[in-house]
């Protein structure tokens, strides 16, 4: 299906769990940099909780997979639109107890923004290898390994896959404090960080495991930035977690 937000298409999945009721929590699901919705650790998570009772709503973002805008266009405001549209999106399914926001890579940085501005209808966060250095990167004229004057942004910067990047998207990053964010979000959040990880850091979910006020964080030994080594190591993460929100949800 699709969800159009502001006149552009989002390529979408709502997946339902097998058990029959009137009720579900809701977890949407951002994919990362280049990634798009049907990505193996994505699907991997998504038929998980819907496995342990949950509703999934998987999305492909601005400029990637099958849904409108160029990928050169995309810059991390247009991605948290789009994901307040699908948060949106859920709160009008009747059968909806409540929402959980679940990204990858920059689909993850994208939660933890967003996070923090639907801090009232949120529930939690669950952060996979969170992209939270991109804004620094930005600020210091370093970003995807390629070096330039962040006073002077370039009109493009290469991408992957021979692929461009605008520079509108520098100067939106180069605008976030991603510890603003953070701080103003008050609910369960969980990191899942595999500890080889070449693209992202693992000390960047470290950090933020501390920046919250009430997060888990699990590090994945030997596991690289998409869990090509373990992906059931952070799949049973996500679910022993999501499980444990569940049960505070029913005592509520």
């Amino acid at each position: 299906m699709y969800i159009t937000d502001d006149g552009v298409r989002l390529n979408a999945s709502l997946e339902m769990p097998k058990e029959k009721k009137e009720k579900y929590p809701l977890v949407v699901i951002l994919h990362g940099f280049t990634g798009h919705m049907e990505e193996r650790h994505i699907l991997a998570v998504s038929h998980m909780l819907n496995e342990i009772g949950c509703a999934t709503l998987r999305a492909d973002l601005y400029g990637h997979g099958h849904s409108g805008g160029e990928f050169h266009d995309h810059t991390l405001f247009k991605w948290m639109t789009n994901a307040m549209t699908l948060i949106d999106y859920g709160r009008s399914l009747d059968f909806v107890s409540d929402i959980y926001l679940c990204g990858h890579s920059q689909g993850g940085l994208t939660a933890m923004l967003t996070g923090a501005l639907e801090r009232d209808v949120l529930r939690g966060l669950i952060l996979l290898s969170p992209a939270s250095m991109i804004p620094e990167g930005a600020r210091r004229g370093q970003l995807l390994g390629y070096p330039f004057d962040p006073e002077h942004i370039p009109d493009e910067i290469p991408a992957w896959n021979n692929q461009t990047l605008g520079g509108n998207y520098i100067r939106v990053a180069q605008s976030i404090r991603v510890e603003e964010y953070t701080a103003r979000y008050k609910g369960s959040v969980l990191l899942v960080h595999g500890d080889a990880d070449g693209a992202v850091p693992v000390q960047c979910s470290i950090d933020a495991a501390e920046q919250y006020e009430n997060a888990e964080l699990a590090v994945i030994p030997g596991d690289g930035h998409c869990y090509e080594n373990h992906l059931d190591q952070a799949v049973d993460a996500v679910r022993k977690w999501m499980e444990k929100q569940m049960r505070e949800e029913k005592k509520a």
